[in-house]
């Protein structure tokens, strides 16, 4: 399946805006693992608009894991500010096993849409990811469709949340301070 492609997909919105840049593959499959989404009814949202953007275009989505941000939070306790880096090499390395483990030609990442995260850290980390399971990271800039994105998601009466996902950077939301 050399033509093909695993996309981690964080929610509908971004997944949204990503699609239209990947037209040179043969098959896309969606890939949802969120384990750093706080709390359990922003999880259970995102996963449900997923679920129905990928069904409305007739994509696959596998999941993988669930419901753990128990452990992804003991694992970034002490060291706030690494905690986008753990959270990118958990999510890209989950993606890169699937993509192995499936025959994939490469996998990539929603996130890569967003003009919150940190494009430079994804790309490292992606190809990082890629090396250690014997598959290809696909790197692109998707950033000029975020706003498509948002826009088809809503346009589609699709959840869009107001945060990257984790209890932390729901909190800065609030307090408007990063960590």
């Amino acid at each position: 399946m050399k033509n093909t492609l695993l996309l981690h997909a964080c929610c509908a919105p971004c997944t949204a805006g990503t699609l239209p840049m990947l037209k040179d593959f043969e098959q896309i499959c969606c890939l949802w693992y969120g384990p750093n989404i706080h709390p359990y009814t922003e999880y259970k949202a995102r996963l449900d608009a997923l679920s129905a953007y990928t069904r409305e275009n007739n994509l696959e989505l596998i999941v993988r894991g669930g419901y753990t941000v128990s452990e992804f939070a003991r694992n970034v306790t002490g060291n706030l500010k690494q905690r986008c880096g753990y959270c990118y090499n958990i999510r890209l390395g989950e993606t890169a096993k699937a993509a192995k483990e499936g025959g994939f030609g490469a996998f990539s990442s929603t996130l890569l849409v967003s003009p919150y995260q940190n494009h430079e850290m994804i790309k490292e980390t992606g190809e990082k990811c890629a090396k250690q399971y014997g598959t290809n990271f696909f790197y692109g800039d998707f950033r000029p469709n975020f706003r498509e994105g948002q826009k088809a998601a809503k346009e589609r009466g699709l959840y869009m949340q107001k945060y990257c996902g984790c209890i932390f950077s729901e909190e800065e939301r609030f307090l408007q301070k990063p960590y």
